[in-house]
């Protein structure tokens, strides 16, 4: 369960050409790598430089500072694995405020429920196993964003994050176990700028975020550790406008976690020595040394750490910024998690409020990411404040 085994696909021993074996990296706290809202969703899981919006905490929190609205608040829900289980789901409420043309604030809290799980230990005497309870685990994280403009066109911001797993809730006897918990810091920086293409109007946008830098965590009273999904997101975005109401946007999306690679099995090594040396530095190194032998330490060599990179492109068509409609692809190695999915999308857009949803179409076999839907009902405050202020002035005329 502290693994990231909700999100990969069945691929025991698979292998490529070259013989690789099937090595995804392992992270607790997988909720946190959840795309959580219906926009980005429905694009192929991207947002690393698309417009600004209310669930801009999770993909990149500098993008506030470049939001043309004052200020938006917008509620996620996901019913997770439904093709699987019926009883896990995510919640996320994102918002954020500009008390200044330059600057933004940004919040959100995220509530992942992993349903029930009947535990057992070893057997008693009689071989009957014991009953340990049953367990309702969860995770949850909340999280608060600066953001200001550091020129015309960029901006960057910085959050903070605390994270609580508990993974054992329920338990007859949790005296061996311990609550998750950690903090976590991002870094972001984004880019927009209007363009014109043969009398045109188009907006070309880069995006970088670097999530989850924080401390490990551990579930059994400090006995062991295990990394949180530090990330490195970066990604471009292009919106052009065919005339003053239809308007089609592009993004790409590359991902990687920043935590070192599993050291595989015995077998992979020359002696029994070199395999124990490098069990005990992937469960003994800091997170911070982790993020820097992210890029150099998978046992393939350089072939293995690119395949560590999943990318994900994304489309929207808008009418008049009232309708969207969106499409999406991800893609991830098949020896790295085998997460590949079409995604599909759409929106509606109203003075005051958004509704959105986005669904998910598996092309990896046995994937549990399949018929994942999101819905997404957002707030926008400056909408509220015109309607508002409308209303005072058919009042005193």
């Amino acid at each position: 369960m502290a693994g990231n085994s909700i999100f990969t696909a069945s691929a025991i021993g698979v292998t490529d050409g070259s013989g690789a074996s099937y090595n995804p990296l392992q992270t607790a706290i997988p909720s946190l790598s959840i795309a959580p809202d219906a926009v980005g969703g429905g694009k192929g899981d991207v947002g690393a430089a698309t417009a600004p919006d209310c669930n801009s905490q999770h993909w990149n929190p500098s993008k506030y500072a470049l939001a043309q609205s004052k200020g938006g608040v917008a509620l996620s829900y996901t019913p997770w694995l439904r093709k699987i289980v019926d009883d896990i789901d995510m919640v996320y409420l994102a918002g954020y405020y500009k008390p200044t043309e330059r600057t933004a604030v940004g919040a959100s809290f995220r509530y992942f429920s992993m349903g029930k799980i009947n535990l057992t230990g070893s057997p008693d005497a009689t071989g009957v196993p014991q009953d340990l309870g049953v367990a309702q685990p969860y995770e949850m994280a909340v999280d608060a964003s600066f953001s200001m403009l550091l020129s015309e066109y960029w901006s960057g911001g910085v959050a903070l994050r605390f994270i609580f797993s508990d993974l054992f809730n329920g338990m007859s006897d949790e005296s061996d176990y311990s609550k998750g918990k950690a903090f976590g810091a991002d870094i972001s920086f984004a880019y927009r700028r209007p363009v014109t293409i043969n009398q045109y109007h188009a907006v070309a946008g880069f995006g970088i975020a670097l999530t989850n830098m924080g401390n490990k965590i551990s579930y059994d009273n400090g006995a062991t550790y295990q990394y949180i999904p530090t990330n490195l997101r970066f990604g471009g975005n292009f919106e052009f406008d065919f005339d003053s109401y239809n308007r089609l946007g592009l993004a790409v999306d590359f991902n990687k976690l920043l935590v070192p690679t599993p050291y595989g099995n015995l077998e992979s090594y020359d002696s029994e020595e070199e395999y124990e040396e490098a069990r005990d530095k992937y469960n003994e190194g800091s997170s911070i040394g982790g993020i820097f032998r992210s890029f150099g330490d998978a046992p393939g060599g350089f072939k293995e750490e690119m395949k560590e990179f999943a990318f994900s492109v994304g489309m929207e068509y808008s009418y008049a910024g009232k309708f969207m409609v969106r499409g999406g692809y991800y893609n991830e190695n098949a020896l790295k998690g085998n997460r590949k999915y079409f995604s599909v999308g759409a929106g509606f857009h109203l003075m005051i409020f958004e509704l959105n949803a986005a669904y998910l179409i598996s092309i990896a076999q046995t994937n549990p990411l399949d018929r994942t839907l999101r819905f997404s009902l957002g707030f926008d405050l400056g909408g509220i404040k015109s309607l508002f202020g409308k209303e005072e002035t058919e009042i005193r005329e």
